[in-house]
């Protein structure tokens, strides 16, 4: 067996790949001990479905799979123990923040050139740390919606949300609050 294939088998999986879906999961649920648990349970699952890896795809994308499955398991855990708080929408707020159209009664400010924001590495920082900030339910609707693109349906049933309104008012929110934040921290240098 060649060298790199070696780093493949189970006993380095943890070395190799660890950091990484430590990392994925902490994005997802904000709380070490819950990521760990989380990262152990999916090398867990990987060992006993080893069997199962045609190798169609890297073990880290493998184990990146598994942990997406484990991290929704534990979302819909989550959803059923808990329901959504209504107090999390603040009406004042939100009050003239949108025309009768719908859309933004001020425009988000410009944030210059597209191709300068794409490249400038302290906004990748400064976007995790607003998504950080967000209350619970928004920063992990904010995640589950535009980090890993699921749909409606799949959000409504997981996080035990009542309808399709209230779940597109609170991504509204959490997308305003980060954008809030963004410019607050990074566009005009504060």
């Amino acid at each position: 067996m060649t060298e790199m294939a070696d780093a493949d088998e189970p006993e380095h999986w943890l070395d190799r790949h660890g950091d990484a879906l430590y990392g994925y999961a902490m994005l997802r649920v904000r709380d070490p001990a819950l990521a760990e648990d989380l990262v152990q349970e999916t090398l867990l699952a990987a060992l006993g479905a080893r069997a199962g890896f045609a190798a169609r795809s890297s073990p880290r994308t493998w184990l990146i799979g598994i942990l997406k499955n484990k991290l929704v398991d534990h979302l819909r855990r989550s959803a059923r123990e808990e329901t959504f708080d209504a107090a999390l929408i603040d009406d004042e707020t939100w009050a003239g923040k949108f025309d009768h159209t719908g859309h933004w009664s001020t425009p988000p400010a410009r944030w210059s050139e597209p191709a300068f924001v794409v490249e400038n590495a302290e906004l990748g920082v400064i976007m995790m740390t607003c998504v950080e900030h967000l209350p619970e339910k928004y920063r992990t609707l904010f995640v589950l919606r535009e980090v890993d693109g699921m749909g409606t349906d799949e959000l409504l049933a997981m996080l035990g949300i009542s309808s399709a309104n209230n779940l597109w008012v609170m991504l509204s929110r959490a997308r305003e609050r980060v954008r809030s934040c963004v410019e607050r921290s990074w566009a005009t240098g504060n």
